[in-house]
C-alpha cells in the first residue's frame, strides 16, 4: 500500500496557506487561496482558518523563512489543526521538512485534486486515469508515508558462533516498496491502454456514420452538464460542486436545420491541474482533440471569469486542442448586473451569453452551434414523384423539411440535408425562383 492517505478520513480541521514573493502576485494568490477553500470544502474538510504569506527571497526547503515558518505552525497549534493545506506546489523533500516541524500532516494542492478526482471517479477508464495519477504523484513521496523504510535484510551468515563469513547489505525496504509500486503503475498503463482501445474501437463505430460532434469544454462548476441538459433534455449529474463530472457523457442534439450534432460533457479544468492528471486523463479529454469544434462554457458571475477562459485555453492547448473552433458561451448571465453584462460583452464580443437555468439565450447559442455545421449541409427545392416516399422518409430522418406542397403526382418539398446525400437527391433539385420578382409580377396583375 502506497497511495496517498485517505485525507477525508484522517484530517477534521485544517489551516490553508497561500505563499507568494511578488507584490503583483498577491491579487491571483488571493484569488487561488479562495478557490482552494473550495476544494477543500469539496472533500468535507473543516477549515480553521487560511493564511496568505508573502515571502521575500528564495527558500527551497521550506516555502518560507524560519520566522514565517515558526509562526505558521504556531498558528495551526493554536486553532487545533491536524493538517495544514498548501495552495504552492510542494516537493517531497519540502513536505517531509513541514510535517517533521509541525508534527501534522502537510499536503499540497496537488493532492487536495487527487482526492477530489479519486471520490468522483465512476468508470472503469477514470478509475484507471486516477490511481494512475495518484500513484505517480506518490511514488517519490513514499519515504514520507512510511515508518518503516530503514528496515534492511541481511547479516551475519551460518557457522560456529556466528563466525562464518558475512553477507552483503540487504535491500532496503524502501527500495523493495518502489519496485513494487513501479510494478503496480506499469499493470495500471497496461488495463488502461486496454480501456483505451476499447474507446477507439467504440469511436470507429460512432464514425462510421458521419454525425458531427461537439465537446463541451470549460473551467470546473461552469455549468457544463447543465448546459447538456438544458440542450438535449437529458439528466446528466449537475451538481453544484467542483469536479461533479469526471466521465464523458455523450448526447444527441437535433439543430434547427435539422441536422443531429454529437455532444459530450468533458471533465473541467482548473488553475495548477496536476500535469500528472493532464496527462492520465488525455483519453477522456481527446474527446475534444477530436470534436468538430468545442462549445467553452465560462461562468459569468464567477470573479476570475478570464482567468477561468484563459486556464482553459492554456490546457487545450496542452491537448493540442487549442486550433479547435469555438462557440463561446457566457454562462449564469442571470446572476449578473448589467454594469457587469456590458463588461463581460465587451471583453467577449463574440460570445453567445446565456442562462441555463432560465433558458436566456439558449436559441442563440444553437443557432450558432449550426452556423459551425454550414459547409456540411445544403437547402434545396426539390420535386420527388410521389412513388419515392423513400427519399421523403430520408429527408425526415437526416435532414429538416421546410415547406412541403403537392403539385400532381409530386412532393414538391424545401428541405436542408446533408451534402453527403447530393447524389441521392441530384435528380429532383429544382431550379430557384426569383421570389421577389415572382412576387412583384404577382402584385401588379392583382391591380389590374
Amino acid at each position: 500500500m502506497f497511495e496517498v492517505r485517505e485525507k477525508p478520513q484522517m484530517v477534521e480541521r485544517a489551516l490553508l496557506v497561500g505563499v507568494y514573493a511578488d507584490k503583483s502576485d498577491a491579487g491571483e494568490a488571493a484569488s487561488l487561496l479562495e478557490e482552494l477553500h473550495e476544494l477543500v470544502g469539496t472533500l468535507g474538510i473543516g477549515i480553521a482558518d487560511s493564511l496568505l504569506i508573502k515571502v521575500r527571497g528564495s527558500h527551497p526547503s521550506h516555502l518560507m523563512g524560519k520566522g514565517k515558518m515558526a509562526e505558521t505552525v504556531e498558528r495551526a497549534g493554536e486553532l487545533g489543526c491536524d493538517c495544514i493545506i498548501f495552495d504552492n506546489e510542494m516537493t517531497p523533500g519540502q513536505q517531509r521538512n513541514w510535517e517533521a516541524a509541525a508534527g501534522i500532516l502537510v499536503i499540497d494542492r496537488q493532492e487536495v485534486i487527487l482526492d477530489i478526482f479519486s471520490m468522483r471517479a465512476r468508470s472503469r477508464e477514470a478509475t484507471l486515469q486516477v490511481q494512475l495519477a495518484r500513484m505517480q504523484y506518490a511514488l517519490p513521496r513514499m519515504a514520507r508515508m512510511w515508518g518503516h523504510l530503514d528496515r534492511q535484510g541481511g547479516g551475519s551468515g551460518g557457522g560456529k558462533g556466528g563466525a562464518g563469513a558475512a553477507r552483503g547489505e540487504g535491500e532496503k525496504q524502501i527500495e523493495v516498496d518502489r519496485r513494487l509500486a513501479r510494478k503496480r503503475i506499469d499493470k495500471v498503463k497496461e488495463e488502461l491502454a486496454t480501456v483505451r482501445k476499447q474507446r477507439e474501437t467504440q469511436r470507429k463505430e460512432r464514425q462510421r456514420t458521419p454525425v458531427p460532434h461537439a465537446a463541451i469544454v470549460g473551467y470546473t462548476n461552469a455549468g457544463k452538464s447543465s448546459l447538456l441538459n438544458r440542450l438535449t433534455d437529458s439528466e446528466v449529474l449537475a451538481e453544484d460542486k467542483l469536479f461533479a463530472t469526471l466521465d464523458t457523457t455523450t448526447r444527441k442534439l437535433g439543430l434547427p436545420d435539422g441536422q443531429t450534432l454529437l455532444m459530450t460533457d468533458t471533465v473541467g479544468f482548473v488553475r495548477r491541474l496536476p500535469h500528472g492528471l493532464v496527462e492520465s486523463f488525455k483519453a477522456t479529454l481527446e474527446e475534444a482533440v477530436l470534436a468538430d469544434f468545442l462549445v467553452h462554457v465560462v461562468d459569468g458571475s464567477a470573479p476570475d471569469v478570464y482567468d477561468h477562459h484563459q486556464t482553459t485555453l492554456e490546457v487545450l492547448r496542452e491537448l493540442g486542442a487549442d486550433e479547435k473552433r469555438i462557440v463561446l458561451a457566457v454562462n449564469k448571465t442571470d446572476l449578473v448586473d448589467a454594469a457587469r453584462r456590458h463588461e463581460l460583452e465587451t471583453h467577449f464580443p463574440d460570445a453567445a451569453f446565456v442562462s441555463v437555468r432560465t433558458g436566456e439565450g439558449i436559441e442563440t447559442l444553437v443557432a450558432r452551434m449550426a452556423d459551425m455545421l454550414l459547409e456540411r449541409v445544403v437547402r434545396h427545392q426539390l420535386r420527388i414523384p410521389q412513388a419515392r416516399q423513400d427519399l421523403v422518409a430520408l429527408l425526415h430522418r437526416e435532414g429538416k423539411i421546410l415547406a412541403q406542397e403537392y403539385e400532381g403526382n409530386d412532393v414538391i418539398l424545401r428541405a436542408t440535408y446533408p451534402k453527403r446525400f447530393l447524389a441521392n437527391f441530384a435528380d429532383f433539385v429544382m431550379a430557384e425562383r426569383a421570389p421577389d420578382t415572382a412576387g412583384s409580377e404577382e402584385s401588379e396583375r392583382s391591380k389590374v
